[in-house]
C-alpha cells in the first residue's frame, strides 16, 4: 500500500502573514478588478455550471413546492367562506384533505431538493479544494519559502470550509425563497390588491437595510479569515515536533501560549462583531413583518366601519395566511443576501490562490524522453530570485557527461544548492539554459524530469507513516524485495529489521522516531528505489557521523557508478573521488578540476581543504 498524502507539506519559517507572489517580497495582491462584485458573482456561478442538470431539477422541485404551498390559503378561504357556512360536508372533507396533501408534498419536495442541492454543493467544494491544491502543487519552490504553511492550510480548510453553507444551501434557498415570494405576492394580489399594497410598502426599506448589513459583515469576515489563517500558521509552526523542541529549549513555551491567547482573543472579538453586525436592524425588520397581520386586521376593520369595500372573513384569513407565508421566505431572502455578501470575502481569498501566476509550467508540446542517458549541461546559466538582490548564479558553464560526477563546493551562500535545483526545475534559470541529453529541461515534460532526476536534500522529510509507505512514495508498486535491496544499499536495512514492527514501523511526525543519520539513510534508500539516471545529492551525508558517513558514502559510490551525479557538499571528504569539482564563490565558478589538480593550484579549493583539515579533530 503506497502513501499518498493529500496535505500540503510543511514549509519554511514565516516571512509574512500574507501569501506572497513567488517573485516579490511584498504581499501578493489579486489582479486588478478581481474584487469587483459582479465579476466575482459571475465566476462563482461558473463553479455550478457542470451541475446545471441537477440544479434544473432542484428548480423544478422548488417551483412545484411553492405552487403547492400557495394553494393552501385558497383552500382555507373556501372552507371559511363556502364549505362551513353552507354545511357542505363533502366539500369540507375534500378541501381539508387537499390541505393535508399540500403539506405532505411540500415536505417531500423539500427533502429531495435538500439532497440534490447538498450533493451539488459538496461537489463544488471538492472542485475548489482540488483546484487550490493542484494550483499550489504547481507553484515554484520560491513561493513556499515565502509563505507560511498555516496560511496555505487555512485557505484550503477554513476558507473553503466556511463556504459550505453558501454552496450547499444558499443557492437553493435563494431560488426557493425568491419563488415563494413571487408566488405569494401574486396570490395576495389575486385576493385583494389593496391589502397587498399595504403589506409591501416597507419592502424597499428592508432590502436597503439588508444590503448595508451584508457589506458590513463582508468586511468583518475578511479580517476574521485573516486572523484564523494567522492562528493556523502559529499552531502549525509552534505545535510541530520541531516547534515544540525549539520552544522548550528556548524557554518560550509561556510566551508562545500568551501570544496564541492574544490572537485567539482578537478572533473572539471578530466573531462576536461578525454575528452581531446588523443584528438590531434585522430584528427591527422581523418585528415589523410580524406586526403586519395586526395592520391588515386593523385596515380591514377600519374599511368596514367607514363604508369601504367589504372583505370577507375567509379572504382576510387567507390573506393573513399568505402574508405569514410571505414573512418566512422574505426574511430568509434578506438573510441570504447578507450571507452571500459575507461569503464573497471567502470566495475572494480562494480566487486569490487560484489566480496565482505559475512561473514553472510545462510547454504545450513538451519533449518526452523514453530513455535518459544523463548528460547534464549548464550553458551560461544565470539565476536570481527577484529583480532587486542581484544574481545568485552568474555565467555558469559546466558539462557533466552521462555517468560522470560533478562535485559542487564553496562557502555558505555561494549558490551550490540553487545550481543543483535548476536541473529538476525546482527553479528556472533567468539566463542561459540547463540541458538534459541536449534538451533544455524547460522543454521536457514533467514526468520525464521526475523519472530522470532524483534529489536527496540536506533537509530530510518523512511522512507520518510506516517505513514501507515512506519508501514506496518513490515507487508505489515496489515489491518487498525491492524495498529490502534499496535499504541494504543505503545501509539501513539491518536497523529497520531489528525494530519490533520492521518495515511497518511508523516513523512519527517528520520522522522524529529516527535519528538524523537514520532519516538521511531512509531518504537515500527512497531515491535508490526510484532508480533515477541523474542524482542530485545536496549535503546528503551532512547529518551522519564519520563512521556512518563512510558506510553510506560507499553505498552512494556504488549507486553512482552508472549514473550522472551532482554532489553538493560542505564536507570535502565526500567529493574527492568526483570526476570534476567546481568551486563556487558569490554565484560564479571560480575553479574547476579534479581533487589533485585543484590542490596543485593552491587556490580556493586548497584553502577549503585546509579548513576541513583543521576542523577534522573537532568532529
Amino acid at each position: 500500500m503506497s502513501y499518498d498524502p493529500m496535505r500540503p507539506a510543511p514549509g519554511a519559517l514565516p516571512l509574512s502573514k500574507e501569501p506572497m507572489h513567488p517573485d516579490h517580497e511584498a504581499p501578493w495582491t489579486p489582479p486588478a478588478g478581481s474584487e469587483e462584485q459582479p465579476r466575482q458573482v459571475r465566476r462563482i456561478l461558473r463553479l455550478f455550471r457542470p451541475y446545471r442538470g441537477r440544479l434544473a431539477i432542484v428548480g423544478l422541485l422548488v417551483g412545484a413546492s411553492s405552487l403547492v404551498s400557495v394553494a393552501t390559503p385558497f383552500l382555507l378561504k373556501e372552507i371559511l367562506d363556502v364549505a362551513i357556512p353552507e354545511g357542505r360536508t363533502g366539500l369540507l372533507s375534500l378541501l381539508a384533505l387537499g390541505m393535508i396533501l399540500s403539506a405532505v408534498l411540500t415536505s417531500v419536495f423539500g427533502v429531495l431538493q435538500t439532497l440534490i442541492s447538498t450533493t451539488v454543493g459538496q461537489r463544488v467544494m471538492h472542485d475548489l479544494r482540488t483546484a487550490v491544491y493542484g494550483r499550489l502543487q504547481r507553484m515554484s519552490l520560491a513561493f513556499f519559502t515565502r509563505t507560511r504553511t498555516g496560511e496555505v492550510q487555512s485557505r484550503i480548510a477554513n476558507d473553503i470550509g466556511g463556504m459550505q453553507a453558501t454552496v450547499t444551501s444558499t443557492a437553493t434557498s435563494l431560488v426557493s425563497n425568491l419563488t415563494s415570494v413571487v408566488a405569494t405576492i401574486v396570490a395576495m394580489v389575486a385576493l385583494d390588491w389593496r391589502l397587498t399594497v399595504v403589506s409591501l410598502l416597507l419592502l424597499p426599506v428592508f432590502v436597503w437595510i439588508s444590503r448595508r448589513v451584508g457589506n458590513e459583515r463582508r468586511k468583518i469576515t475578511t479580517r476574521r479569515q485573516k486572523q484564523m489563517a494567522a492562528m493556523a500558521a502559529t499552531v502549525t509552526e509552534s505545535l510541530s515536533v520541531s516547534g515544540i523542541l525549539l520552544g522548550r529549549t528556548m524557554g518560550r513555551s509561556d510566551s508562545l501560549t500568551k501570544s496564541f491567547a492574544e490572537e485567539s482573543e482578537e478572533l473572539v472579538d471578530l466573531e462576536v462583531r461578525s454575528n452581531m453586525a446588523g443584528r438590531w436592524r434585522m430584528a427591527v425588520i422581523t418585528i415589523v413583518m410580524a406586526a403586519l397581520p395586526a395592520v391588515i386586521y386593523w385596515t380591514a376593520g377600519i374599511a368596514l366601519q367607514t363604508g369601504g369595500p367589504e372583505v370577507s372573513i375567509g379572504t382576510i384569513v387567507a390573506f393573513v395566511s399568505l402574508q405569514q407565508g410571505l414573512f418566512r421566505p422574505a426574511v430568509s431572502l434578506l438573510s441570504t443576501g447578507v450571507q452571500i455578501q459575507t461569503s464573497l470575502a471567502l470566495f475572494q481569498r480562494i480566487f486569490e490562490y487560484l489566480d496565482l501566476p505559475v512561473d514553472i509550467t510545462e510547454r504545450p508540446d513538451p519533449v518526452r524522453l523514453d530513455r535518459v542517458k544523463g548528460e547534464v549541461r549548464f550553458e551560461n546559466v544565470s539565476f536570481g530570485y527577484d529583480g532587486k538582490g542581484g544574481p545568485v548564479l552568474d555565467g555558469i558553464g559546466l558539462t557533466v557527461p552521462a555517468g560522470g560526477s560533478l562535485a559542487i563546493v564553496g562557502p555558505t551562500g555561494a549558490g551550490k544548492s540553487t545550481l543543483g535545483y535548476l536541473v529538476p526545475r525546482l527553479y528556472d534559470v533567468t539566463g542561459g539554459r540547463v540541458t538534459l541529453d541536449g534538451v533544455d529541461v524547460r522543454d521536457l515534460d514533467f514526468d520525464t524530469l521526475a523519472r530522470a532526476v532524483g534529489v536527496v536534500s540536506q533537509e530530510t522529510y518523512l511522512f507520518h507513516a510506516s517505513v514501507a509507505d515512506n519508501l514506496r512514495f518513490a515507487k508505489p508498486d515496489a515489491t518487498d524485495e525491492e524495498l529490502f535491496q534499496a535499504a541494504k544499499a543505503a545501509q539501513i536495512h539491518d536497523h529497520i529489521a531489528s525494530l519490533p514492527d520492521g518495515y511497518d514501523t511508523v516513523v512519527g511526525e517528520r520522522g522524529h522516531r529516527f535519528s538524523g543519520g537514520e532519516k538521511q539513510r531512509l531518504a537515500i534508500a527512497r531515491t535508490i528505489l526510484r532508480d533515477p539516471p541523474v542524482l542530485i545529492l545536496d549535503e546528503a551525508t551532512s547529518a551522519l557521523d564519520t563512521r556512518t558517513e563512510t558506510a553510506v558514502q560507499e553505498a552512494i559510490d556504488a549507486l553512482s557508478a552508472d549514473r550522472t551525479t551532482l554532489t553538493i557538499a560542505h564536507r570535502l571528504s565526500t567529493v574527492r573521488g568526483a570526476d570534476q569539482i567546481v568551486v563556487l564563490d558569490s554565484g560564479r565558478a571560480v575553479e574547476l578540476g579534479t581533487h589533485e589538480e585543484l590542490l596543485e593550484r593552491d587556490g580556493r579549493y586548497a584553502a577549503l581543504v585546509r579548513r576541513d583539515a583543521q576542523l577534522e579533530p573537532t568532529r
